[in-house]
């Protein structure tokens, strides 16, 4: 048996061992061997190398008193099995990152100590304004996860004896909250039987056969399948993305590649900018169009049949969005490949892959169409749009479409439930200790001292609200922070109650594809690797315009006919 050693040149002491043949250098040990040589990093700041056994050809050793040596306490490998491990790399440090978390503070202390409180709003009033303002700041920073951060507000306004526990808790009985909480379980249901991609393939096997057409399919499809599957992101992540990305890739065009011009770039923003027009049709289509009627009701400005209200607002001016954003963006980023004749037939195949619809598929259907219909009729019948949610989700349960451990494991349903309840229940104190009052006539004052009468106060708050997104990384977060705040402002301004209410609530939904942190789905759309960062800030600008000049042109003529004004 032959033992190698190594010896290293920066020292002139090495290892002997009985019977040892001539010591190598490691550089002349062939390829085969020097691989087998383990490195570690010994205090003596040198390497060391185990020694490895090779049995020569004859396996017949010379000198037994070598092996059997071998295990000698002075042996190499001895030495070095008693040398202290290497140090392990810590992890990195968790808790809140301290920039963030000092500036989320310092907003909040400034207001409160630093700014004179007004003699018409009061000591717990501004008290609950400051933690309100270092909660919102926190949410744009993000010094935590955006649960944690609120978390943390709500308990310093109980701390701080600002608000009562019952008070700081209200939000959480809310009926709006617990809708979007279940539209996440309606959501996951849509993915987990296979139903929206089959809806998706349909426009596929109809429109695809040119890429102008295959985005006409996929947008429409969302539309169609929208009102039901209530969140944005999921439509997004769990049904269109991967229907893009294959269908791209069957074509050629890969991401993180200049073959993604091909096909895979403009469908992805293609998508991208209409899921806004999408999400703004219905009511149920977003989880924060929700949230924007339920902070409207606190203001007093209560919409009558809030689906219907919705969507015969909405309806002109989005399907107008909905058929000229495809246009558009094949004209300013046109793809290479114009032709997708393999497109319908790839649908096809998958359609028959799927196989017909199951039985899951055919519950999701029927309990969809009966909380739609329930969230159309349902004021006729006494029936709210919770309670309509409630028994879609009771029938999911019931037949096994989704099972309890689905529910529990859609994490963003609960940490938007804890969230939003703290953000919509400060929001709701805050109105009812008069701040926002004060703040919106302290605006409207100043508006009225320009001498603006409430069309060009409407233009130019909406265009505020509007661009103040490029501060926020979350729709929600956004209407959390200011929508009530705005809504007053226009009240204050003398523009017609629902119309400032749906106005802000459009907004809210279009606005989501302005960057690639604006919204879920834009992280989802743009995580794919088939758009360029400066083309989500150009395009994103320029949908911006052409859904202000839509909604704002054709949407003023449409509601003056509709009676808001």
């Amino acid at each position: 048996m032959e033992i190698v050693a190594y010896f290293s040149p920066s020292t002139t002491s090495f290892c002997r061992r009985l019977s040892l043949p001539p010591l190598r250098p490691f550089n002349s040990l062939s390829s085969t061997s020097a691989h087998k040589f383990p490195f570690h990093h010994h205090h003596h700041k040198f390497p060391v190398f185990r020694p490895i056994e090779k049995t020569p050809k004859n396996k017949s050793t010379s000198n037994p008193s070598v092996s059997s040596s071998s295990s000698d306490d002075d042996s190499p490998a001895a030495t070095e099995s008693k040398s202290p491990p290497p140090p392990a790399i810590p992890p990195p440090r968790g808790g809140a990152k301290l920039i963030p978390l000092i500036s989320s503070l310092a907003i909040g202390a400034a207001v409160f100590f630093l700014i004179p409180r007004p003699p018409e709003v009061t000591h717990q009033a501004w008290q609950l304004l400051s933690i309100f303002l270092s909660t919102i700041a926190g949410l744009v920073l993000s010094p935590l996860p955006v649960g944690a951060w609120a978390f943390l507000g709500l308990t310093a306004t109980i701390l701080t004896n600002t608000l009562p526990f019952a008070a700081a808790f209200s939000a959480f009985t809310n009926e709006v909250i617990w809708l979007i909480v279940i539209s996440f379980f309606f959501a996951r249901g849509f993915v987990k039987t296979g139903l929206g991609d089959r809806i998706a393939m349909y426009f596929v096997k109809w429109l695809g056969k040119s890429t102008l057409g295959l985005s006409y399919g996929l947008t429409l499809s969302e539309a169609l399948i929208a009102p039901a599957m209530p969140s944005t992101t999921a439509r997004a992540g769990g049904v269109f993305l991967p229907i893009i990305k294959s269908l791209s890739l069957s074509a050629g065009s890969l991401p993180e590649d200049p073959s993604k011009k091909k096909l895979g770039s403009f469908l992805v923003q293609c998508q991208f900018q209409s899921s806004g027009n999408s999400s703004a049709l219905f009511l149920t289509a977003a989880a924060q169009n929700l949230l924007c009627l339920k902070l409207a009701e606190e203001l007093g400005v209560v919409i009558t049949n809030p689906w219907v209200s919705w969507f015969n607002a909405a309806s002109l001016p989005a399907f107008l969005s909905l058929i000229a954003t495809p246009l558009i963006l094949y004209n300013l980023d046109p793809p290479e490949t114009k032709d997708t004749p393999d497109a319908p037939a790839m649908a096809e195949k998958k359609l028959e892959l799927m196989g017909p619809m199951s039985e899951n598929e055919l519950v999701m259907v029927g309990t969809m169409i009966l909380a739609v219909s329930l969230w159309v009729f349902g004021d006729a019948l006494g029936i709210s749009s919770v309670l309509a949610a409630m028994l879609g989700l009771s029938i999911l349960l019931l037949t096994g479409v989704l099972d309890w451990e689905d529910c529990l494991s859609e994490k963003s349903a609960w940490d938007t439930l804890a969230w939003f309840a703290v953000l919509v229940g400060m929001s709701s104190q805050l109105t009812e200790l008069g701040i926002v009052s004060y703040l919106s006539n302290f605006v409207a004052v100043n508006l009225q001292s320009l001498s603006l009468t409430w069309p060009y106060a409407f233009v130019a708050l909406q265009g505020s609200y509007f661009l103040i997104h490029y501060l926020f990384a979350s729709q929600t977060g956004h209407v959390g922070a200011l929508y009530a705040a705005f809504l007053a402002m226009h009240l204050a301004s003398g523009v017609p109650a629902e119309l400032a209410a749906l106005a802000l609530a459009y907004n809210t939904s279009l606005f989501g594809a302005l960057t690639h942190y604006s919204s879920g789905q834009a992280a989802v759309y743009f995580g794919a690797g088939y758009v360029d960062l400066p083309d989500v800030f150009k395009y994103g600008f320029v949908m911006a315009l052409v859904n202000a000049i839509i909604w704002g042109v054709v949407g003023t003529f449409w509601w003056k006919f509709l009676g808001l004004y």
